[in-house]
């Protein structure tokens, strides 16, 4: 099985730094990247090259003119919504090959429409400490991405 039957999807990402860690773990791990536009930074950018380092030509990346352009080519039996906005744990989905990992933007997260029409298909990392609204964009990936990986490769 390989993992690269795995995507991890950014949409409409914001930080440079991020989306190149974000890519470099897509290369190591086999996984596509699709990165929904539009993005907040050019794909040129010197963070975005420094976090992926001499990565980027192992990367597959798919790129999309927007959300709605992604959702439309998409089996929603495959799509999982990572948000702050439920109470679904990742860790109770049995993730399997082809599913996409979907990651809103850094700053307001998944649109709420979307979330309300996926609803059933939303899932959050726990958090014991109230006081932190989030995880890091790349870190969140790497811990749902490495979770559905440890279930795949059973």
């Amino acid at each position: 099985m390989s993992a690269s039957d795995l995507h991890i999807v950014l949409v409409e990402p914001e930080i440079p730094p991020n989306t190149g860690s974000i890519a470099r773990l897509c290369g190591a791990t086999d996984t596509v990247l699709d990165l929904v536009h539009p993005l907040g930074f050019s794909v040129d950018n010197k963070h975005l090259k420094r976090a992926g380092l001499d990565y980027w030509p192992h990367v597959r990346i798919n790129n999309w003119d927007n959300f709605e352009a992604f959702l439309q080519d998409q089996d929603e039996r495959h799509l999982y919504f990572l948000t702050t906005k439920t109470n679904r744990s990742y860790t109770e989905v049995r993730f399997k090959p082809g599913d996409k990992l979907i990651f809103g933007k850094e700053t307001k997260g998944l649109p709420e429409n979307i979330l309300a029409l996926y609803s059933d298909r939303c899932l959050t990392i726990p958090m014991s400490n109230p006081h932190i609204r989030s995880l890091n964009l790349a870190m969140a990936a790497g811990i749902v991405l490495y979770e559905a990986l440890r279930q795949i490769r059973r």
